[in-house]
């Protein structure tokens, strides 16, 4: 058994007080810190508080401790063991240090594991939190961290992978593009905190090769009629997902010929597309920090126009 201290700490430029509001909305809507799209998310049964139970990717822990604004614990689950945590301490009234400190105890394969996969994945999330720490506490990074090729390559294997559905219910356009279609499937991935949810956005699945036919809502119908064969595929953007669907007709001698051979490589081929689309998108997205800026900054910006033109922020200074 190896016993690992992983420990990785910052100064940042700015009050304790405004990094330790920081910590406390981990995993909340809006997290401003953990580094997703580019990572999965922290995720709780519940808001960040002392019990809470979660984790992020298939890492899972709870809250073993938790002082607002100040530290928070997080106790691997079992068979897992050990623990990781933040703590926020200050340095004068414009400084502070943040830090993160992982242990565990570890043997065999688990050992070897976390020397070469986990902790140069670790210790990039880490960082990048600290990032966005940085970026929205004290208006900019001075050294963002760079992945290196191997934290790049393990992101890639790592990604999701698209599932097959059925064909979702709010996806009128392709239900009723082609009747009585010979073939159809589905396959759909979530979407990650600070992904696109404009359909427009995920035309590349099909490398933008295909023109548009229609569009409802979320959803873009597309023509994909190839060598006798009538098809459609629609991308469908909701809430959670993003699903690509298609159905397929071929009516001719050429068609059922071509189709006999494609049907059999569409679905790797479906998914491929899938999450290829998704990690890029997900990777051109801008950090958690960067996104909690923009908002603050649409939100600084309303409220002087309101000001300047009398509307409500006036009146409420009477």
């Amino acid at each position: 058994m190896s016993a690992i201290r992983d420990v990785h700490e910052r100064t940042v430029q700015a009050p304790a007080e405004a990094v330790g509001a920081l910590l406390d909305r981990l995993s909340a809507e809006g997290d401003p810190i953990f580094p997703t799209p580019a990572w999965e998310p922290m995720r709780f049964d519940r808001p960040l508080a002392l019990g809470a139970v979660g984790g992020h990717g298939p890492v899972r822990y709870s809250v073993s401790a938790y002082e607002p604004g100040r530290h928070v614990r997080f106790t691997f689950a079992a068979p897992d063991n050990g623990f990781h945590e933040m703590t926020v301490e200050p340095l004068g009234p414009e400084r502070c240090v943040v830090r993160h400190v992982l242990e565990q105890d570890l043997r065999g394969g688990k050992f070897l594991l976390w020397l070469t996969v986990v902790k140069a994945v670790h210790g990039t999330v880490v960082e990048e939190v600290f990032d966005n720490i940085e970026r929205v506490a004290a208006g900019g990074v001075e050294r963002p961290v760079r992945w290196s090729p191997w934290v790049r390559l393990l992101n890639r294997l790592a990604w999701g992978r698209a599932v097959a559905v059925e064909i979702p219910e709010s996806a009128r356009l392709i239900r009723t593009a082609i009747d009585r279609p010979g073939y159809q499937d589905a396959y759909r991935m979530e979407l990650l905190p600070g992904m696109p949810r404009d359909p427009d956005s995920w035309t590349g699945i099909l490398r933008d090769a295909f023109p548009v036919v229609a569009r409802e809502g979320g959803e873009l119908l597309m023509n994909v009629d190839t060598a006798g064969v009538q098809a459609r595929a629609s991308i469908l953007v909701d809430e959670r997902y993003v699903t690509l669907s298609t159905v397929a007709k071929a009516d001719t001698v050429r068609g059922r010929l071509y189709w006999g051979v494609v049907r059999r490589v569409h679905p790797l081929m479906a998914r491929a597309m899938v999450r290829r689309t998704h990690r890029r998108l997900a990777l051109a997205a801008p950090s958690a920090g960067e996104r909690a800026t923009a908002v603050r900054t649409v939100a600084s910006v309303t409220s002087v126009t309101s000001v300047s033109s009398g509307g409500p922020g006036r009146g409420q200074r009477g």
